[in-house]
């Protein structure tokens, strides 16, 4: 063993541990969240599935090709069966799953433009704005959402847009408390009082300072508004006022196999798997971020 010369100072080797970004320890907790990560790679076959339907199927979403086996069963030739049209069923549930999760993730996007700016203002400015806003969300909360949704979508005649129109207004809500209880958790922190000491103006700082920092609640907010939309839509189509046919909607078929259930079977049960594995998968992924991004929640 040599001996260090007088005085001579060592450096410390640096802890790999510290020099690990907040969001790789995120992924970790993420990845080690079986059910979280399972449900991940099942949403990402399904939207897979959705965008290659016309590849994977070989026909439209409306083919009328097989009209001599209008109501057949299950088989090698047809996996999820005909239905009463004479169309191959599994083509159908995968087309009607662009439409689920087009809604889903377009209604998820328009509740994050909404929720987002509003929340970080209310968190950051506080008093008459913060009391304002959350006077409207009590409102929203007190608003039955489907029946709110049935009375606009019947106005509105349903449609693609309408729907995502609609499930962004009862959306916004949750990404909003979310955000705002984040941006009220940072705004006294030190680097936010730097900047205010330097002149920069409240719409940077919250552009540039508190949205940056506010990510987890965003990511999550944003997943967890997809399942409650496409259940808005289902529960529209269903009833007769969301996706009109001939467009599939798996609302819609559920809605048309109940007509054939206690004789053909297929015909609203593979609608109603796909739409419960897709919400259940969303679901679990949207806690699964929620556990990785803040695990002090995990377990209340």
């Amino acid at each position: 063993m040599t001996e260090l010369p007088h005085g001579a100072v060592t450096l410390a080797k640096p802890d790999p541990q510290r020099q690990r970004s907040p969001l790789y320890f995120a992924w970790r907790r993420f990845a080690s969240n079986r059910a979280a990560l399972g449900a991940g790679i099942v949403l990402l076959v399904l939207i897979l599935m959705a965008i290659l339907a016309p590849w994977i199927t070989g026909t439209g979403d409306n083919d009328q090709a097989f009209l001599t086996d209008s109501l057949a069963f299950p088989s090698r030739q047809h996996w999820f069966g005909v239905d009463d049209l004479g169309r191959d069923f599994f083509a159908r549930v995968l087309y009607g799953a662009r439409v689920s999760l087009g809604i889903g993730f377009s209604a998820a996007f328009c509740s994050l433009v909404i929720g987002l700016p509003l929340g970080a203002m209310a968190g950051y400015r506080g008093g008459r704005f913060d009391w304002m806003t959350m006077r409207v969300i009590e409102l929203f909360s007190v608003v039955p959402p489907l029946l709110a949704a049935l009375l606009l979508a019947s106005v509105t005649r349903g449609g693609f847009w309408s729907i995502v129109i609609i499930a962004a207004l009862f959306g916004w809500v949750n990404v909003c408390l979310l955000v705002r209880a984040q941006v009220k958790s940072f705004r006294e922190k030190e680097f936010i009082r730097a900047a205010q000491a330097l002149g920069a103006s409240p719409g940077h700082i919250i552009w540039r300072h508190l949205i940056p920092n506010s990510v987890s609640p965003i990511i999550v907010g944003f997943v967890l508004a997809i399942p409650l939309a496409m259940m808005l839509e289902a529960s529209l189509s269903f009833l007769g006022i969301g996706i009109q046919p001939p467009v599939p909607s798996w609302g819609q078929m559920i809605n048309v196999g109940m007509n054939f259930m206690f004789f053909y079977w297929h015909m609203a049960v593979f609608p109603t798997l796909a739409l419960a594995i897709t919400i259940l998968a969303t679901s679990l992924l949207g806690d699964g971020l929620r556990d990785a991004f803040d695990p002090t929640l995990k377990g209340r």
